[in-house]
């Protein structure tokens, strides 16, 4: 066997396109009944491919500088023209991001599926690999143990998010065993825990529109949600990686106004009002808002000026990240000190790797896919000149 190819995701998929482009048809070794099960759940509420910006400012969002250079040669241009490839009619949103016409992962994948198919890459699903065996990798089949024994590797296995559709990290003490380097596993892109009070509960499901959240230098402008565990969304995940890592966050209620308009309003007679009456009537007339403003916000302070100070920036009392099994991905994984240049295990010569196994993070909205497709294509194109 020539290549072999563990882990049925965009990245492992894309590396399969990277060999059968130049002749060489790989084995998908894939655990699960079907391929790219993480893929096609992500696709669920609409597959976002990537994001139409400028290549260097996208590859920015890229936490890893091996990662960022992979994505600048093969980023939000050439994703499309793949997709396009793949006969998908995509469109741009109002935010930049890219999706499909028809929204969904299924279509794409499928078409993915058959040309490589079509090239000579074999698929072999519920092939779950269970280390190695001296030099040889190991799997359980639905033909028993198999002992596999390529001349490249490449391996995609994914991060340990979201374990119960093939990232489980199961893999972790196999390369440890064999002296690659790897950092622990974190969650990224995910929420936050919240123990909400009981006067929260006819808000929990509802949206936060037209606020602005804060962490580390960086406020980001979009809507997240209130759920029964904590807050999530968009705009909880832009900001995930800092505040899991320590960084304060902090809510702006009212972004479109200043703190002088603020205090300017609520200095208005309050009469008999109570406190929150008068900061719907004055500056929060958001159910939702004012909800969060008095749970988060008491005690209050005393004065319109400290009133306004707080609605700018508002404490988002949480009791840290949700479980990595919950989260969208993982930062954590292969470091980059146990890879070479060309993504190869310094540790396992001829092992490649690609996608969330390896240690680096970014936003969604396109960035990870994006990420992880540059890493597969390279590990193919790296493990195709090898060969």
């Amino acid at each position: 066997m020539k290549a072999l190819i563990i882990g049925g995701g965009p990245a492992g998929l894309m590396a399969a396109e990277a060999l059968t482009e130049r002749g060489i048809r790989p084995l998908i070794a894939e655990a699960k009944p079907t391929l790219a099960r993480k893929f096609l759940m992500a696709g669920k509420s609409g597959l976002n491919l990537t994001k139409d910006e400028d290549p260097t400012a996208f590859a920015a969002r890229i936490s890893d500088p091996r990662i960022r250079a992979l994505v600048r040669d093969f980023g939000p241009p050439e994703v499309q023209k793949w997709a396009i490839g793949l006969q998908q009619t995509l469109f741009t949103g109002s935010s930049g991001r890219v999706f499909p016409v028809g929204m969904k992962a299924s279509p794409l994948l499928r078409t993915w599926a058959a040309r490589l198919s079509g090239r000579g890459a074999e698929v072999r699903t519920r092939w779950r690999w269970t280390g190695f065996r001296g030099q040889t990798l190991t799997f359980d089949t639905p033909d028993g143990t198999q002992d596999l024994a390529p001349e490249v590797t490449i391996l995609a296995l994914g991060g340990a998010s979201w374990p119960r559709l093939g990232s489980d990290a199961a893999w972790v003490p196999w390369l440890a065993d064999k002296g690659v380097g790897l950092a622990p596993f974190r969650p990224a892109n995910m929420g936050l825990a919240v123990a909400w009070s009981d006067r929260m509960a006819p808000h929990l499901g509802q949206p936060v529109k037209g606020a602005a959240l804060s962490a580390a230098g960086r406020t980001v402008r979009a809507e997240f949600v209130l759920s029964a565990r904590g807050i999530e969304g968009g705009g909880v995940y832009e900001l995930s990686a800092p505040v899991r890592d320590g960084a304060p966050l902090t809510l702006d209620l009212a972004p479109d106004l200043d703190r002088a308009e603020l205090t300017h309003r609520l200095s208005r007679p309050q009469g008999k009002q109570s406190i929150g009456n008068h900061l719907r009537r004055t500056i929060l007339p958001d159910p939702v808002k004012l909800a969060l403003f008095l749970e988060w916000g008491r005690p209050l302070p005393d004065g319109p000026a400290a009133l306004a100070a707080l609605v700018k920036a508002l404490p988002v009392r949480h009791q840290g990240p949700r479980p990595l099994a919950e989260a969208i991905s993982s930062a954590g994984g292969i470091t980059a000190d146990a890879l070479t240049d060309e993504l190869e295990l310094k540790a396992l010569p001829g092992v490649f790797a690609a996608g969330e196994m390896l240690d680096w993070e970014a936003p969604t909205g396109g960035y990870l896919l994006t990420a992880c497709l540059a890493s597969g294509r390279h590990a193919g194109l790296v493990a195709a000149r090898r060969l």
